[in-house]
């Protein structure tokens, strides 16, 4: 299959990058330009270990062509600096084993962001589209309204 050299913004870096058309943004982010903080899951959606942020939004990018992050602001767990929700999570023991907690931690600010007022079965609701086969989600929610408490 033939390469085409794209133009990727990825934690506010710009990135020339040669990908296939079926390559995945996680493929790209992980294998291409080393940014490791989005896991591997399920390659199916269903997890969410893979979520990262793209305009804004929470995108699980095992779901998502490379080619479709053209002209789109994509961040990664590594673009996150010392966001209150990464701290929340933290203080509030919000993950265990760790391998989902960067799609966890990208879902969380994204809904911080989009919904600054969220409620309590908002908050259920985004959380929804992530697995943590760890620890409860009581944590996590604890983490968010933690967050959401201080604005």
């Amino acid at each position: 299959m033939q390469s085409h050299t794209i133009t990727l913004n990825i934690n506010e870096e710009i990135h020339i990058v040669a990908v296939k058309a079926a390559d995945t943004l996680l493929y790209t982010i992980r294998g291409k330009l080393g940014l490791t903080g989005a896991k591997p899951g399920c390659l199916n959606g269903d997890c969410g270990a893979c979520t990262v942020n793209v305009d804004g939004w929470p995108m699980k990018s095992c779901l998502m062509l490379t080619v479709e992050a053209v002209g789109k602001k994509v961040t990664t767990i590594e673009g996150l600096r010392e966001t209150p929700i990464q701290q929340a999570f933290v203080e509030n023991f919000a993950f265990q084993c760790g391998y989902c907690t960067p799609g966890f931690i990208m879902n969380c600010h994204s809904l911080i962001q989009q919904h600054p007022d969220a409620d309590d079965q908002t908050i259920k609701e985004w959380l929804e589209s992530n697995i943590c086969r760890c620890t409860s989600y009581i944590e996590i929610e604890k983490a968010v309204k933690s967050v959401l408490n201080k604005k």
